[in-house]
């Protein structure tokens, strides 16, 4: 199934790049899929004028495949309540920073996929586009179809895996508990049902007929050649391109990929309101990693900001996000098409 996964999706090598809001754009897409893997362009944070000028800048320099991937979360409504709780549990480091805790701007920080998303991107046609936090609304997968587009999305359990094989995914993305960033979870928010890859894997292997994209702890050849020999049909990497040149990862986030701090990671919810894997902060280590005084996602955003801001101009990365996943050993500052050829190393 390999074979026929990279046939379907247009690639010569069965390996992906995560897509990697804030950290990466339309340079590190290029460089992945030039180098005979999948680019992927994540738009979770943009709006669709943004994303509209990152994909011309990617079409005008290649004409490889691309994944263009999308968040489809249900936009929360506010709750007064919990946003006072939130802004009271953080005014002492407001007052830190000589902030004014009131004078938070609004603002969700993160859109899902939408009928006005799709309208941008159905002229750019691109090959693959997946999803996060399930799925969006039916007549819009079959849109994205309908222009020849492959549908991926991840399944962070079993029961999300057969779930998106229902509702009419192309294939699935296994993601295990070691990956950096967003968890991908969808029908509950339970994270003690969250599975590490290699034990993931085999289980959404045996449990759907789709192919299967193993994602989470995987840096280099051998992680690769486990993941397939478990069943994979390829796999998904992002870690290990955060400090390519091609990424816009800060100064600050690579200095502490590169440093011991990287071998310390946990799943929080202080930066956006819903549980994704960072290297530990001062943050998360003063409030605990995952709170219930963080407001639903994405909102947690906008009170963190500020704070976030303050303190990356003083040279401190005590309120950043610095996503990472368990396995940091092979980010390097090398070409992305370098990291692609060593994880590529040893293929058939």
């Amino acid at each position: 199934m390999t074979v026929n996964l990279t046939r379907r999706l247009g690639i010569e090598l069965p390996i992906l790049q995560a897509p990697m809001a804030g950290v990466q754009g339309a340079e590190l897409a290029v460089a992945v899929s030039e180098a005979g893997a999948l680019g992927a362009l994540p738009c979770a944070m943009l709006t669709p004028e943004a994303m509209v000028d990152e994909l011309q800048r990617i079409r005008a320099v290649t004409a490889r495949p691309l994944n263009v991937n999308f968040f489809c979360h249900a936009p929360p409504v506010p709750d007064a309540a919990r946003l006072a709780r939130w802004h009271q549990v953080l005014a002492p480091y407001y007052a830190e920073y000589g902030l004014d805790i009131d004078s938070v701007p609004a603002g969700a920080g993160r859109r899902p996929f939408d009928q006005v998303a799709c309208d941008a991107l159905e002229p750019f046609r691109p090959e693959v586009v997946s999803f996060h936090f399930g799925l969006p609304e039916a007549a819009l997968i079959e849109r994205v179809k309908g222009w020849g587009a492959v549908v991926l999305s991840s399944a962070t359990t079993v029961e999300e895996a057969r779930w998106l094989e229902a509702h009419g995914v192309d294939a699935i993305i296994a993601q295990g508990l070691e990956a950096g960033g967003h968890r991908g979870m969808f029908l509950n928010d339970d994270v003690t049902t969250q599975l590490g890859t290699f034990a993931l894997l085999p289980q959404v292997v045996v449990a759907v007929s789709l192919p299967v994209i193993a994602a989470g702890g995987i840096a280099d050849a051998r992680g690769v050649a486990a993941a397939l020999a478990l069943g994979a049909s390829a796999v998904q990497v992002g870690t290990a391109f955060l400090c390519c040149p091609e990424a816009t990862t800060s100064t600050l986030h690579r200095r502490a990929l590169q440093s011991e701090a990287a071998r310390h990671t946990a799943l929080t919810n202080l930066y956006t309101g819903r549980p994704a894997r960072g290297i530990v902060t001062r943050l998360m280590c003063e409030l605990g990693p995952l709170s219930e005084a963080a407001p639903a996602f994405p909102l947690a955003t906008a009170a963190i900001a500020p704070l976030r801001g303050a303190a990356e101009a003083a040279g401190s990365a005590d309120f950043s996000p610095l996503w990472a996943g368990q396995n940091a050993s092979s980010c390097r500052e090398v070409p992305a098409a370098e990291v692609v050829r060593a994880l590529a190393a040893g293929l058939g």
